[in-house]
């Protein structure tokens, strides 16, 4: 899978993908990233991506002729069933982790991250998805972008050590969040309290563990 990324800041992608897993999945090319610098596709000296919203108002909007410019470099069309192109925006449509598996099954998706007050709304009409991660205003897209690309790739065949990881998960049934998980010590004291690991957990009982387990499963 690639994720192509369009912003004025590329360097910001360098640090989170280059730890971890991401980083190991990224070496094993089991993924891509390609993050797109705005400016490369202005045509004026001064780089210019931003302008004044019409009707006044405040803040700076990017512009709608380097954004497309830069998707057609990439040869990213809208409608494809292989190739998505998001537009990362407080007014999209929520993400989940449905929404996450669906789009694990693609091999490119490109991400517009905006920043200032937004980009012209003329962009929409070579997008395939408007897409926010949260009722809240961040100050630019990357931080999403980001966010989607890791609860993608995790789902990706060799991202994960274990690929149960994924299956017992908080939403991995829609609606259901995960049981409390314990590890070493036992006992593990706290000043005057004493914390102990439940006792169905140590019984070696598979069965019993399992139903306690999912009578303490979540749902929201």
């Amino acid at each position: 899978m690639k994720f192509n990324l369009i912003t004025i800041f590329p360097e910001i992608f360098n640090s989170y993908l280059q730890e971890g897993m991401l980083k190991r999945a990224i070496d094993k090319k089991i993924f891509s990233c390609n993050p797109v610098n705005l400016r490369n596709f202005t045509a004026d000296k001064h780089k210019t991506v931003d302008d004044t919203p019409y009707g006044g108002g405040a803040g700076m909007l990017l512009k709608i002729e380097p954004l497309y410019h830069a998707l057609k470099n990439l040869k990213a069309k809208p409608g494809l069933k292989t190739k998505k192109i998001i537009l990362l925006s407080a007014a999209g449509k929520k993400w989940n982790q449905k929404m996450a598996q669906d789009y694990s099954k693609l091999k490119e998706i490109t991400f517009i991250c905006g920043r200032y007050e937004g980009v012209d709304a003329r962009i929409k009409e070579f997008i395939d998805e408007e897409i926010s991660v949260g009722d809240y205003i961040l100050t630019g897209g990357e931080l999403p972008a980001l966010t989607i690309i890791d609860s993608i790739a995790r789902l990706l065949p060799g991202v994960l050590g274990n690929n149960e990881s994924a299956i017992e998960e908080s939403h991995s049934l829609e609606g259901v969040l995960e049981y409390p998980q314990f590890t070493k010590p036992e006992t593990f004291k706290a000043g005057k309290k004493i914390l102990k690991v439940p006792e169905v957990l140590l019984s070696g009982n598979h069965k019993k563990i399992k139903e306690w387990r999912r009578r303490e499963m979540k749902k929201i």
